[in-house]
């Protein structure tokens, strides 16, 4: 139940580390995984070749406070009293486990991602095969209506073999409608899949103008420092966040009126492209 408890709090931030790629030492990078509600968080920042980590979470009860430099531990908070050095080795099991939480967490994700993108492409396969077959019906119903004609020229020289004749043109007609309308159901998904795939490219499109424009005017009122630097933002009818500060009811108020369309819910943003509104 612990355990469970502790992979709860820190989702976040194992989902943010599986994001993270390797930067060139000289510069200067910071990415957040933050839980407003419950101000548990995992920060990771690369700065003249140094690496540093900070979490705080609640695990068994207590709420650590951490920081690591070049995976070296520099300071530890228990409940908010700083544990002096030489008393970490009582807490090494309980740090451990929770970065090793973290980084198991961050693989599985990676892990599931690679997975998806696996059934995203058997799934464009699938689409294709079926294209592919209903060109076959198609072919096959001209055939059978061909074949139809034949049996009945071939009714005209023999009573007998046209009664089989029209026999198997019933049959042979059936089949054709059968085939017709496979065809045109399996027309029909094409055409919705295309237009589907229409309206998610018009989406992504206005999504991402709609993304520039927020990051031009965080620009232009100084909140962020260019427009590459936004990393998260949340809106709600009861606040806005940006890269995980809580801005002034003043900013937050001039966001609302000028895109008051992402205010009907909750609207979440963050670097890795996803966005979620109502």
């Amino acid at each position: 139940m612990k355990k469970n408890y502790l992979k709860r709090s820190l989702w976040l931030a194992a989902i943010l580390l599986a994001s993270l790629g390797v930067r060139a030492q000289t510069q200067t990078t910071a990415k957040t995984a933050y839980d407003e509600g419950l101000n548990k968080y995992y920060r990771i920042r690369n700065e003249d070749g140094k690496r540093t980590e900070r979490i705080q979470t609640e695990y068994e009860g207590k709420i650590y406070k951490m920081e690591w430099v070049n995976e070296k531990m520099t300071s530890l908070y228990v409940d908010g009293e700083k544990v002096p050095e030489a008393d970490w080795s009582k807490y090494s099991e309980v740090t451990r486990r929770i970065r090793q939480e973290i980084k198991e967490q961050a693989k599985r994700n990676e892990e599931q991602a690679k997975r998806n993108m696996e059934q995203a492409k058997r799934n464009e396969e699938q689409n294709v095969r079926n294209a592919e077959q209903a060109k076959r019906n198609e072919e096959q119903a001209r055939l059978n209506e061909l074949q139809v004609k034949k049996s009945q020229d071939q009714a005209v020289r023999n009573e007998e073999q046209e009664k089989r004749n029209a026999e198997q043109a019933v049959r042979n007609q059936e089949q054709a409608k059968m085939n017709a309308e496979q065809g045109l159901r399996n027309k029909e998904q094409a055409e919705r899949n295309a237009l589907q795939a229409q309206k998610n490219a018009e989406q992504a499109k206005a999504n991402a103008q709609m993304i520039k424009d927020i990051t031009d005017d965080l620009v232009s009122d100084k909140i962020i420092s260019d427009t590459n630097g936004l990393d998260e933002m949340k809106l709600n009818e009861f606040g806005m966040s940006i890269n995980g500060v809580k801005q002034s009811d003043e900013v937050f108020r001039k966001y609302k009126e000028k895109y008051s369309k992402f205010f009907d819910g909750n609207f979440h943003y963050s670097r890795d492209g996803i966005i979620r509104g109502q």
